[in-house]
Parts: structure tokens; C-alpha cells; sequence
């Protein structure tokens, strides 16, 4: 943390090893949101967040990410703020799931600000933090003034090291809020798998040649699925600055949803893919824009990603 981000956290009383990203998530939401607590969230957005506040008895508002780049509207975004307001999650932000957006360091800035203004938390997934493209870097929002003490970083293995079903994960916040959330995860889970944290920590001792590696791999693969994409008439507006995911507009021939497409791409392709509909959960003036959108994974092996480039040009091609 230190290292990568300019942050001295104290690793004994700072940080709670949970399993995976996802219970540091739901334990901090339990460990910070009380019944009536509005939380912000950037939408389109990771599906997991929403069922997590309300279990809390919290309340999601979503603030609606401008396409087709997905931009940060500045007006919306403090409309959105209320008397009850708690916090802000950052969802898988930088770069951000599913459209593989990063943050620039001047939205950063007005959401940090926000915070301060409306003295609210921010509660951020940061499991893509290595995996940003070309010139684009990851930026924590902890890392600008005044936001370390009001900034909740959760993130896991399982992204960097392609070790999903590890699930290491960590929290990692101000000490008072810290030992919060460590007394839900204890109720939870108790503790993650002792092997698997041994593990990691031999995985974060990584040289840098391991990242630059990965980083390199993953471009070729994004390239290579954009140009198949592009060429059977899909619309990639926003190349993705990292992650592993496109977030593509359907053909402008295709009339189907995107639920019934990737249905049929399935059945005649055998091709899997996500509807895009599944991310967009707040109110929307064109519900026909929500079920226009795709998500890829190109996390795949490069003999699955050329099958796949094949069945769909006979497919979508014709």
C-alpha cells in the first residue's frame, strides 16, 4: 500500500483479511451503513453492491455515468446528495466494471471534495488496480487530501493473480472503522484460508516484470477481441483503459435485446457473454439504451479468444 500508493497504513490495526473482495465489501457496508443511510453508486455498476446496502437497510442512489465514455456528470452527481447521505462507492473504479473506464485524476478530485463537503465515507473495489492500459494509471482516492481518514479500500487476489477461487481479500480503513468491520467478518466468516493468505503473501511479493507482463498480455487480448468486435459491426466507443472487460454497443442492424441476443449467440455460437442490462439500475429516460450494451471478458486463453473470434464472424457476420 505504501509502495503503490503513497499510503502508511499500519498493517495490525488497518487491515482485515477477508474472504475475498466481496465479504470486505458486504462486512464494511454492515460495519458503516445504518437503516435509512443513503449510499451513491456509479451507474452502471457491479452487480453485487445494491443487494449489500439493502441488507444493511441502507438505500442505493445511483448517479448515471454519461455514455458513450461513461463521463462523470458533475451536476448529477451532487444532486444526488441528501441530508442522509453516508457514502460513496467507487465501483471497481479505476478502472471501473463493466466498461473498463479509469477515473481521471480531476472526477477523482471532485468526488474527494464531495466527500469532504458532505462529510461522507468512500467505500471503493479496487480489484483492478494493476490492470490499467497504455498511459492510464491507477489513482487511489485515499491517496488525495483529507481522504485517507474517510476512505474504505476494498480489493482482492483474485484479479491480479487470476486466483478467483482463492478468495484472499482485505479491507483496509481508518483503525476505529477497521476493527469494525473485523468484528462482522469474524461473525461471517471467521477467517480466510490460512494456506491461501500464505500464498498471497508470496503473490504480492511479485517483481515488477510479473505486472508488466500481465499488462502487456492483456493488451493484445483487448485488441485483439476490440478489432474482431468491430469488424462484425459491434460499436466499442470506450476501448477499455483496463480491466478485463468490453463494454460494447450492439450492431446497429442487430434488433435484438441484448438479452435475446446473447441467448442466441449462445445457442448458435456457443458463446457467453453478459447482458449489459444487468448493470444499469437506476432510473434510465432511454430504457432502450440499457438493454443495447454487451460485456466480453477477455480473460481467456488466446486459443479460446481465437475459437471465439471464429464462430462469431459466422454468426453475427451474416
Amino acid at each position: 500500500m505504501k509502495q503503490n500508493h503513497v499510503l502508511d497504513f499500519d498493517p495490525l490495526t488497518d487491515f482485515v483479511i477477508c474472504c475475498g473482495q466481496s465479504e470486505a465489501f458486504a462486512a464494511t457496508i454492515l460495519a458503516t451503513i445504518d437503516q435509512g443511510d443513503e449510499v451513491l453508486i456509479f451507474d452502471p455498476a457491479y452487480e453485487t453492491y445494491e443487494s449489500c446496502i439493502i441488507l444493511a437497510g441502507g438505500i442505493p442512489v445511483y448517479v448515471p455515468l454519461d455514455p458513450p465514455y461513461w463521463t462523470l456528470n458533475v451536476d448529477k452527481f451532487m444532486r444526488s446528495f441528501t441530508g442522509r447521505t453516508k457514502a460513496v462507492v467507487l465501483n471497481s473504479y479505476s478502472p471501473h466494471n463493466p466498461t473498463g473506464k479509469v477515473f481521471s485524476k480531476e472526477e477523482l478530485e471532485v468526488i474527494a471534495a464531495a466527500c469532504c463537503q458532505m462529510d461522507c465515507l468512500a467505500i471503493t473495489d479496487e480489484v483492478y488496480e494493476y490492470i490499467t492500459f497504455d498511459t492510464h494509471k491507477h489513482l487511489s482516492i485515499a491517496s488525495l487530501p483529507m481522504m485517507k481518514e474517510r476512505t474504505i479500500i476494498t480489493s482482492s487476489l483474485s484479479k491480479t493473480f487470476s486466483v478467483t477461487g482463492w478468495r484472499i481479500g482485505w479491507a483496509c480503513a481508518p483503525t476505529a472503522i477497521a476493527s469494525a468491520i473485523r468484528n462482522i467478518h469474524i461473525k461471517v466468516t471467521d477467517s480466510a484460508p490460512a494456506p491461501f493468505q500464505e500464498a498471497a503473501l508470496a503473490a504480492l511479493q511479485s517483481p515488477p516484470e510479473y505486472f508488466s507482463s500481465l499488462k502487456a498480455d492483456y493488451v493484445a487480448k483487448r485488441n485483439f477481441l476490440i478489432k474482431m468486435l468491430s469488424e462484425v459491426g459491434f460499436q466499442v466507443h470506450n476501448k477499455p483503459q483496463g480491466s478485463v472487460f468490453i463494454f460494447a454497443e450492439l450492431p446497429k442492424t442487430c434488433l435484438l435485446s441484448d438479452i435475446d441476443f446473447v441467448k442466441e449467440l449462445i445457442e448458435k455460437a456457443g458463446v457467453a457473454a453478459v447482458p449489459g442490462r444487468g448493470f444499469f439500475h437506476g432510473d434510465c429516460n432511454d430504457q432502450t439504451q440499457q438493454s443495447r450494451y454487451v460485456r466480453f471478458a477477455f480473460c481467456k486463453s488466446n486459443d479460446t479468444l481465437s475459437a471465439a473470434d471464429q464462430k462469431m464472424r459466422s454468426c453475427v457476420g451474416k
